[in-house]
């Protein structure tokens, strides 16, 4: 059978819960558009994050990998179109650890982008009145971290990955009861979509040309 490799991160930055670990855990062992779900969870720590990912490449061997994480402030269902060889912390890892201007790999390409069908996702999500975007930054935390180690994996001659990408979410209720203000999406929307979207993933072959680009 198909396998699908969907990871999550342990919490980060003080939160007692990473929304993304709470929804990917869920999907553990699931069997979705014919292809069994496989679910690791990830540590929010630099080297060890990509080290933990294709550890769980080598041992599951899926035909698709979609890494997610929180993004706390976003409204969403994120898509992210690109990773950036940098890494540049804005607050330490989990281990103490806090890189500022360094290269993800040495002399690797300065991006990566998806080959997840990101507007078919998107527009599949909004059709089922799931909030969704294109998102054109992964920021330069862990979670770009772990998007470039992913996609410099599958760009490898000796991976058999045929799609990967990384999606953030927002906080859940609970997290954004403690950010006045902030936005927040529900374990039962994110769990939604995240089906949706393995499915129309694992269906779709050419993606939608239709804007879904940003002005600023």
């Amino acid at each position: 059978m198909r396998k699908v490799l969907v990871t999550g991160f342990e919490p980060f930055g003080g939160e007692r819960v990473n929304p993304s670990w709470e929804v990917v855990k869920q999907l553990g062992d699931l069997e979705l558009s014919g292809a069994q779900i496989v679910v690791r969870q990830l540590p929010c720590v630099f080297g060890k994050a990509i080290d933990a990912l294709n550890a769980a490449i080598d041992d599951v061997l899926p035909e698709m990998v979609i890494c997610v994480g929180q993004a706390g402030g976003r409204c969403d269902f994120s898509l992210e179109r690109v990773a950036i060889n940098v890494d540049d912390a804005r607050i330490a890892d989990n281990d103490g650890h806090q890189p500022v201007d360094e290269p993800i790999v040495a002399d690797g390409p300065a991006a990566y982008f998806s080959t997840l069908p990101l507007k078919t996702i998107v527009s599949g999500l909004r059709e089922s009145g799931i909030p969704a975007s294109v998102s054109q930054t992964a920021g330069t935390y862990v979670c770009n971290h772990v998007m470039y180690g992913l996609m410099h994996r599958l760009a490898q001659p000796a991976c058999n990955v045929v799609k990967g990408g990384f999606i953030h979410i927002p906080y859940l209720p609970e997290q954004a009861a403690q950010h006045p203000g902030a936005p927040s999406m529900s374990v039962h929307t994110v769990l939604n979509a995240l089906e949706l979207t393995i499915a129309i993933a694992l269906h779709t072959e050419q993606d939608l040309k239709i804007a879904e680009g940003a002005t600023h």
